[in-house]
């Protein structure tokens, strides 16, 4: 049975654990993204820039130097 008792947990409490909440759920779903971005390989692991794509006319592939004999 439920207790008569007075309220223990105030609104200021309970606001902050409602906050807590909402921030553990943005932080899981960009968790997600940068995941996902991964396995598409839009981003490398070792930084969060995300890598140039190929198909882009504006990015040009270095030019290779001429060996020298």
């Amino acid at each position: 049975m439920a207790s008569h008792g007075k309220k223990k947990t105030t609104m200021a409490k309970l606001n902050r654990e409602a906050r807590l909440r909402e921030r553990r759920v943005i932080k899981a779903a960009n968790k997600q993204v940068r995941q996902q971005q991964r396995s598409e390989g839009m981003v490398d692991v070792g930084s969060r820039a995300p890598l140039p794509d190929p198909a882009d006319p504006a990015v040009t592939p270095p030019e290779e130097a001429p060996a020298e004999s």
